[in-house]
């Protein structure tokens, strides 16, 4: 697997996978998520940012460019229904599905831009996902049917002068849909957002530890939302992952896999999904794929440790 893929997707789904985990929990349906980019009418009022930017340093010859990507999750509204009613649940001979919010990935690429032409103006590009439905047959007459909103927004690059041979890259992530209350803004957000920049024919500094030649220009760097890191092989300098979270340069997924992270915290992230009880990790199965398979892996691991949690 992709190493910047796979730090991507623990970005991406950092808390909407778990919490909260299954309906009953406090919060019933609202999924928790980092990252949020929200429709400015909501943003402004709620406190919440309508546009995040990272800036990085990169150093290459003038023919040196560079490709960004936006990753975000789309949240999606599914709809139980049995036959043609709305319900909050329906049972079919291989299980019960619920009404539960869902999300969908979402990537916007703007292909390869030459750094000499950011050095003369900013490239746009538009973020522009159209709403939309499906639906799912489950059996029996149960479906579900999908609903999802549009998101607008911009993605700007831009590049100045840092010193020679070394440019400033700036990307800002900006939220131009509609949406006045909670649930609009959700729907119209681009929820965990995370950008991945990647050169060619250049090499990008480390944010947090730049050659003590560039540690000046480094310190000159604005990030707000977005805090850049090497990413990729260690030892590499040719991809930047801006994350919501702060990382350290080329960090790398556990052994034990997403979202196992080996800290304290990570430690009790298992705990506390192992102090639920069968009832609700039952539920906790029926919401969520993801949640599911999380779920088995922290019970494998407290069959390997011998230790029970609850």
């Amino acid at each position: 697997m992709d190493r910047v893929r796979a730090i991507a997707d623990v970005v991406l789904y950092e808390g909407h996978q778990l919490w909260p985990s299954r309906r009953s929990a406090q919060g019933r349906g609202r999924r928790w998520t980092i990252g949020g980019v929200y429709p400015r009418p909501y943003a402004e009022a709620a406190g919440d940012p309508w546009t995040v930017c990272a800036e990085f340093l990169m150093e290459g010859s003038p023919d040196a460019d560079v490709e960004v990507t936006l990753r975000f999750l789309h949240a999606v509204h599914r709809q139980a229904m049995d036959g043609g009613v709305p319900v909050d649940e329906v049972s079919t001979g291989d299980g019960t599905y619920e009404t539960r919010q869902e999300a969908r990935e979402r990537e916007i690429t703007g292909g390869r831009v030459p750094v000499a032409r950011l050095l003369r103006s900013p490239v746009r590009v538009p973020v522009a996902v159209a709403a939309g439905t499906d639906e799912e047959e489950l059996g029996g007459g149960a479906r579900f049917m999908r609903l999802w909103h549009r998101v607008d927004g911009t993605v700007e690059l831009s590049a100045a002068e840092a010193g020679d041979g070394v440019v400033r890259l700036r990307v800002e992530v900006v939220n131009t849909g509609r949406g006045e209350d909670r649930d609009e803004a959700v729907h119209a957000g681009m929820m965990c957002a995370h950008v991945v920049a990647r050169a060619r024919g250049g090499a990008f500094v480390s944010p947090g530890d730049p050659p003590e030649r560039l540690a000046d220009a480094a310190a000159e760097c604005a990030s707000d939302g977005l805090w850049p890191v090497l990413a990729g092989a260690p030892g590499r300098y040719d991809t930047v992952l801006a994350a919501p979270v702060v990382l350290y340069d080329w960090p790398q997924v556990a052994p034990e896999g997403t979202p196992f992270d080996g800290t304290e915290a990570g430690r009790l992230l298992v705990l506390s999904v192992l102090s639920l009880s069968e009832e609700e990790r039952r539920e906790m199965s029926a919401a969520d794929p993801r949640a599911a398979e999380f779920l088995e892996r922290c019970a494998a691991a407290e069959a390997l440790t011998g230790r029970d949690a609850r």
